[in-house]
């Protein structure tokens, strides 16, 4: 099964274009006032505008107030959520949309266990962050740690770049690989060479 690929962090119009142009599959847009990576949204609306079908539209959310994600959500056509916070599991199903929920592998002791908690979730996103911290630090995290029951579809991310995915891949078999800072030139911008080389990488292995 061919690896999917998401780039998430996306802020300009034309790192959206290029990631497009790449064949990537997914891209994300962050809406944490915190991150650098923030979005308004109207400065959204601008990046999504030309996003073709099938290319799917990742909003990432971290402890964010229901009413803000609902607004979000009034104005913009997102197909999918992702939580990177504190969030429960019915905090995270109250909108009515498939979601992706963010697990902690510096600080969650069972992967397992905490997956369990989210039986709505579409998918895990498998990151390097500690609890209540972005992702999108460049680190990675101890692959062995990985569950190999989890009957949902995992996303690899943490500190993955163009020269450590294709080992990431032949190690863990993820469903998805999500790169923010390993492609970029400075936070939130995206270098282009960096970009094609993380794609030719996922797809040689």
């Amino acid at each position: 099964m061919q690896t999917r690929i998401k780039f998430c962090g996306m802020t300009s119009q034309q790192d959206v274009q290029n990631a497009i142009a790449l064949g990537v599959d997914a891209l994300g847009f962050v809406f944490v006032q915190e991150s650098l990576r923030n979005l308004s949204i109207e400065h959204a609306k601008v990046l999504l505008r030309n996003i073709p079908p099938f290319v799917v539209k990742v909003g990432l959310f971290m402890d964010t107030e229901a009413g803000e994600v609902q607004n979000v959500l009034a104005q913009l056509h997102l197909d999918l959520l992702q939580f990177h916070g504190e969030e429960s599991e019915n905090f995270c199903k109250q909108f009515v949309r498939p979601y992706l929920k963010a697990v902690p592998m510096s600080s969650t002791v069972s992967a397992t266990d905490f997956c369990a908690n989210f039986p709505s979730a579409t998918g895990f996103v498998l990151d390097s962050h500690g609890m209540g911290q972005m992702g999108g630090s460049g680190e990675v995290f101890d692959w062995s740690k990985i569950p190999q029951n989890l009957d949902k579809p995992m996303i690899l991310a943490g500190g993955l770049e163009p020269n450590n995915v294709a080992e990431a891949i032949r190690a863990v078999r993820p469903y998805a690989v999500d790169v923010s800072s390993g492609i970029e030139a400075s936070k939130g911008i995206k270098d282009l060479a960096k970009m094609e080389h993380f794609i030719k990488e996922v797809r040689s292995a």
